[in-house]
């Protein structure tokens, strides 16, 4: 198989910056906040008064309600597909009847970003190129499983690929991470010769990544699905066996890292 581009979409590094960089402000307004706060007490001479507010009685449990159970036998409907999704499930419904050409058109629109993940995963593009072509190759076996769920095809060939490493790595000593290496070959180290924001653009985007690889497994995880490989939070809770909000609580929390992680004098 021929090694497909890893380059990560610019607009998904874009992206990154700016949630990063609204995190950091959030923080620094935050904590500007404070400080004025505790100087405004200090100043009047008194402590803040802080009150204990209980919910519930000692003892007693709160109860969240969760989402109604769907009633046993019952089907669950999701909306049909658009757009560019629905091109893709046509495909999917073409290769189910056999047809061997719209799978391939398939493999053309979804081994980059496969490729891309996997390779973020391992930092080896003789390992990437194989679970690769080995995700492709037992989604054509199990094609004809493949139903609606509203969900682009695209997550569940990221799912294949996401149970295939840790296949390849179930002596559970992998640590997700994205080695210096991954940073260059992926486009986060650009040229120093062109236009002045295209050099500044790539410094950042070289910082960005090396911070990236100081989170934790799943926050890097998440980072990678949504902004490098540009999945919705609805794909990326399919991928990762998440519900959505806690999708966006570990996107948060993975951005709030990054931003604490970045050098002082950063800025994004």
């Amino acid at each position: 198989m021929s090694r497909p581009c890893a380059r990560p979409e610019a607009a998904g590094l874009a992206a990154l910056r700016a949630a990063v960089a609204d995190v950091r402000h959030e923080e620094r307004t935050r904590s500007a906040r404070a400080a004025l706060v505790g100087r405004d007490l200090l100043d009047a001479g008194r402590r803040p008064a802080y009150r204990v507010v209980t919910p519930t009685r000692l003892g007693s449990t709160a109860v969240v309600p969760g989402p109604a159970p769907v009633p046993a036998g019952e089907v669950v409907a999701f909306a049909p597909p658009e757009g560019e999704v629905a091109l893709a499930f046509a495909l999917v419904q073409r290769a189910q009847s056999g047809d061997a050409e719209a799978f391939g058109e398939l493999y053309d629109r979804y081994v980059d970003q496969v490729y891309r993940y996997v390779y973020y995963r391992v930092g080896s593009q003789q390992v990437a190129e194989d679970l690769t072509s080995e995700t492709f190759l037992r989604a054509l076996r199990r094609i004809a499983s493949f139903t609606w769920q509203g969900r682009d095809v695209g997550a569940w060939f990221v799912t294949i690929a996401r149970n295939l490493i840790a296949d390849h790595y179930k002596s559970g000593r992998y640590r997700l991470e994205l080695t210096t290496e991954d940073v260059a070959l992926s486009g986060g180290a650009a040229a120093v010769d062109g236009p002045e924001p295209e050099v500044l653009e790539a410094m950042q985007n070289e910082v960005l990544l090396t911070a990236v690889k100081q989170l934790g497994p799943e926050q890097q995880e998440c980072i990678v699905l949504r902004f490098l490989q540009g999945l919705s939070v609805a794909e990326t809770a399919q991928v990762m066996g998440k519900n959505e909000g806690a999708v966006k609580a570990l996107q948060y929390r993975a951005t709030r890292a990054l931003g604490r992680l970045l050098p002082e004098g950063v800025e994004l």
